[in-house]
């Protein structure tokens, strides 16, 4: 399961959630810019440090601060899918899918096999050996999953996934993210501003308000006309 509960002292406000969310289901933290959605994506994957509290993933304590327990980053196995991608530009697609597995002194023919058998079902394998300066937005977004799900994570961070896609092609990243999380069976932690990614991929939905949860529940219960102003706004425009 995710447990976070963790304070965090940040320029504006002070960080402080208490969040539980069963095993293997996606947790969308929904809110505004600003709100602390991504700090917590890097208190999870140890890019930052809470004040105090702790965050358990599974059977594995990444940080408990009255234990003074702290897993180093590069041992926590998280996944992490950045909203610019920060895929490694002098690279091919399969160089950089195969990144984390070379860096973990996988044998080459046990790389090969992993990055051919997750990139076939994204429709990767004709562009294997393209550089990913030259290949689509989508085409960038799946070789970034990919390169973070190839490590076989304990937990999958992806921050603002869909925001430098268009429209039409955030639709169709969505169902396929989410047929991605269901085969995967590891939790995940998704960060939107966007209600249409927390309707389509959230098992649990936190709306965060500088620093806080102010609603959490399932779609059903965060759908519901008079919850929230920022559920509101969204109601009218997108949902019905």
């Amino acid at each position: 399961m995710i447990d976070i509960c963790v304070k965090k002292a940040l320029r504006d406000f002070v960080l402080d959630v208490d969040i539980r969310v069963p095993e293997n289901e996606t947790l969308v933290l929904l809110g505004e810019n600003g709100a602390g959605k991504s700090t917590i994506l890097n208190l999870v994957a140890g890019l930052m440090t809470p004040d105090s509290g702790h965050i358990r993933i599974g059977t594995a304590t990444f940080v408990d601060t009255a234990a003074r327990t702290c897993i180093p980053v590069e041992l926590r196995g998280t996944g992490y899918v950045f909203q610019d991608y920060a895929l490694f530009p002098h690279m091919t697609v399969y160089e950089n899918i195969a990144y984390g597995l070379r860096m973990q002194d996988v044998p080459r023919e046990t790389i090969a096999s992993r990055v051919r058998e997750l990139a076939g079902p994204l429709g990767l394998l004709e562009v294997m050996y393209e550089n990913v300066k030259y290949i689509s937005g989508g085409q960038c977004q799946r070789v970034a999953l990919l390169r973070a799900l190839a490590v076989q994570p304990k937990i999958l961070l992806l921050d603002e996934p869909f925001s430098a896609l268009d429209v039409r092609t955030q639709g169709q990243m969505r169902q396929e993210l989410k047929a991605i999380l269901e085969c995967a069976k590891i939790p995940s932690i998704l960060v939107t501003h966007d209600l249409r990614d927390a309707i389509a991929l959230g098992d649990q939905i936190c709306l965060m308000e500088k620093g806080e949860v102010v609603l959490s529940g399932d779609v059903e219960t965060i759908l519901q006309e008079g919850k929230h102003p920022f559920i509101d706004r969204f109601y009218s425009r997108e949902v019905t």
